[in-house]
């Protein structure tokens, strides 16, 4: 039988991924392995861990994350500062193909048979489904149509909410937040990107944004990363597995397996 195995953020941590897929006895002919994004930065091993997920990539789900945008703009020229795992990208004879294949995975994963879904950081309260799938085309479009264009004003805090009638440079940088940096919201959707720590540090008015989901993800189970300080968090509608495998902590995969699920980590302490 096949397995989904659900792998939290690597932050260019190689070997963590590796050992992980080893003790899962991962099988790329049966299993389906689906990330929850930030590839890269950070770790040290971002070459290496890019190659790693390319050289399964027809049996890889991964949904971009912050730092995996943060690295297709700097290919497109958008340096605010140098970076050296970046860089060593760049250089690698492989990397247009695997940078070609990183730009073109989604912002949302769903399987509606199953009601599961994937995203990196979040989703707006006011998304149900359907609109959130929606919304996540237009960013995946374009990415592949006007990457210049898109990068050059991907970055930035403002506006706080999303709204449909908002211009449009400004509508793509909302949904990017949204989807990549978003822990908490308010349930009309205004996002606090400035706030860290766990769901006890919300600023008054503002909740984790899986406390706000739209009723229409009743009986979804949304998988998530992102959030480090929050950790490897589960209830009956969401998992987080951002165990800050980075930061010397945890690398974590949910497993979902003839009907049952379980967690497997390794601990990245000793990470050089």
């Amino acid at each position: 039988m096949s397995r989904d195995i659900f792998i939290g953020d690597l932050q260019g941590c190689c070997e963590p991924l590796a050992r992980l897929l080893e003790n899962l006895n991962f099988d790329s002919s049966r299993d389906r392995l689906r990330l929850a994004g930030d590839l890269v930065n950070r770790g040290g091993q971002s070459l290496a861990a890019l190659r790693l997920v390319y050289s399964l990539r027809e049996a890889v789900t991964c949904v971009l994350g912050n730092h995996d945008l943060h690295l297709l703009a700097y290919a497109f020229g958008n340096r605010r500062k140098a970076n050296a795992e970046f860089e060593a990208i760049l250089a690698a004879e492989d990397a247009q193909v695997m940078l070609d294949w990183l730009r073109a995975c989604p912002l949302l994963w769903l399987d509606e048979s199953r009601r599961l879904g994937l995203v990196h950081a979040g989703v707006d309260p006011r998304w149900a489904p359907d609109r959130a799938r929606a919304v996540a085309g237009e960013i995946e479009q374009a990415l592949q149509r006007e990457p210049h264009e898109f990068f050059e004003h991907m970055y930035g805090d403002e506006p706080d909410r999303w709204q449909p009638d908002l211009p449009r440079r400004e509508r793509l940088r909302t949904i990017t937040n949204v989807f990549t940096r978003m822990r908490f919201c308010r349930a009309d959707g205004a996002l606090d990107l400035a706030t860290k720590g766990g769901p006890d540090n919300a600023p008054f008015g503002f909740a984790p944004w899986y406390d706000h989901l739209h009723p229409d993800w009743k009986g979804w189970h949304l998988v998530f990363g992102h959030w480090s300080q929050l950790g490897l968090f589960d209830n009956e509608r969401v998992t987080c597995l951002d165990s800050g495998c980075v930061w010397g902590g945890k690398l974590t995969a949910l497993v979902f397996e003839n009907g049952e699920r379980r967690f497997e980590v390794v601990d990245c302490s000793e990470l050089p």
